[in-house]
């Protein structure tokens, strides 16, 4: 009698798991953050759920923010700014909170990035993202909090958001919509570069920042 699912519980480690169950009963997903805590798992994930035909999505409510000033086809770079505090047993330290920004990031610089680059200290992380096409993205997630921000560059012109609001409205309607449609709101292969991004970060930082190729 279930027509969907939203599976909301905080540990990514089980998300795997408790979505194998999921998509065994054939029910439409909604995963929330975080997706999983390693790549595998969540590539994973999408496996199953492309072989049952079930349709799936994750998203941040940050994407569903009014972000409409600093999204524009005209920008060479994008820098973003948010909490990111860690939770030691997840893999990717990125995808506990910081997923946050990072979806923000994607969510105004659009899919196609190279490689990515890690600094971190014991108050924060920078990350950096080199795209395919030349522009860089830029990450900063602070500690132990921080409220939301953009700025976009546009030539020698810069446009700036903040604070960013968190918009839970908007993600919910998306989500109602997605269980009526079975279309997902944000395409699965934008969030599996969103993981491959977060991975890549994790093997930069932890080769003391070198940058890291997405796989």
């Amino acid at each position: 009698m279930v027509d969907g699912v939203l599976l909301e519980s905080g540990d990514g480690r089980r998300h795997l798991e408790q979505a194998r169950q999921v998509i065994a009963a054939h029910k439409p997903l909604f995963i929330d953050k975080p997706l999983a805590s390693t790549l595998a798992d969540a590539r994973e994930i999408a496996r199953l759920a492309g072989e049952a035909g079930v349709p799936w999505f994750t998203s941040s409510s940050l994407r569903y923010a009014d972000l409409s000033s600093v999204k524009s086809p005209d920008n060479s770079g994008v820098s973003v700014w948010g909490p990111g505090p860690l939770e030691e047993h997840h893999q990717l330290s990125l995808s506990w909170y910081g997923i946050h920004a990072i979806e923000m990031l994607y969510t105004i610089m659009g899919t196609g990035c190279a490689t990515v680059t890690q600094a971190s200290s014991r108050d924060s992380d920078v990350v950096v993202g080199v795209w395919k096409d030349g522009r860089i993205g830029v990450a900063r997630l602070s500690r132990p909090y921080s409220d939301y921000g953009v700025v976009a560059f546009r030539g020698r012109n810069v446009v700036v958001e903040h604070p960013v609001k968190v918009d839970y409205a908007a993600l919910d309607a998306k989500i109602g919509e997605f269980f009526k449609t079975g279309i997902p709101p944000v395409p699965n292969l934008e969030t599996l570069e969103i993981f491959a991004f977060l991975d890549a970060a994790q093997r930069s930082k932890d080769s003391g920042g070198k940058p890291a190729d997405l796989q």
